[in-house]
């Protein structure tokens, strides 16, 4: 038995249906401990868009780290969200029109799913929410609640 089989918790999916043990990443290909290499169809969940180990920004966050940069907040502010927020509105919103806010999401993809519930729900002024099989929202109740495919939802997704 692996120690990912002995350790760690049966609320996980991927590597049950992929099983398969990654070492090495760059750009949009990932390496196992065999040497087989393949595609990042997953791209950390929408995260690398740029890719794994992205020569640009693999440089540009370790000058973010050796300058002392915060680098966890949770939702407080920082002065590189600040500088951040102020160039996306320069560069991005104002040039369309746009009089958004921002959300900044937490670290799973679940927070980002329970929040666009949230801001469907509060502009439609609907309840109901479409839910497609075979997909995947995530494991809180708002996102199991969504999610089409009765193997997340009932207990077998634990065992």
């Amino acid at each position: 038995m692996s120690i990912f089989e002995q350790r760690e918790s049966e609320i996980r999916g991927y590597c049950r249906v992929y099983p398969v043990v990654f070492d090495k990443a760059f750009n949009a290909r990932q390496t196992d401990e065999n040497g087989n290499e393949y595609i990042d169809f997953f791209a950390g969940a929408g995260v690398l868009n740029f890719g794994h180990n992205n020569e640009r920004m693999t440089q540009a966050v370790i000058k973010y780290i050796q300058g002392n940069g915060v680098t966890h907040s949770l939702d407080m502010h920082t002065t590189a969200k600040r500088d951040f927020m102020e160039r996306f509105v320069k560069t991005i919103m104002d040039p369309r029109g746009m009089d958004h806010k921002m959300q900044f999401m937490g670290p799973t993809g679940t927070n980002s799913v329970e929040a666009a519930l949230k801001i469907a729900r509060r502009a439609t002024g609907r309840r109901e929410i479409i839910a497609f099989t075979k997909g995947f929202h995530g494991m809180t109740l708002g996102a199991l609640a969504c999610t089409a495919n009765q193997a997340f939802r009932g207990q077998q997704a634990f065992h």
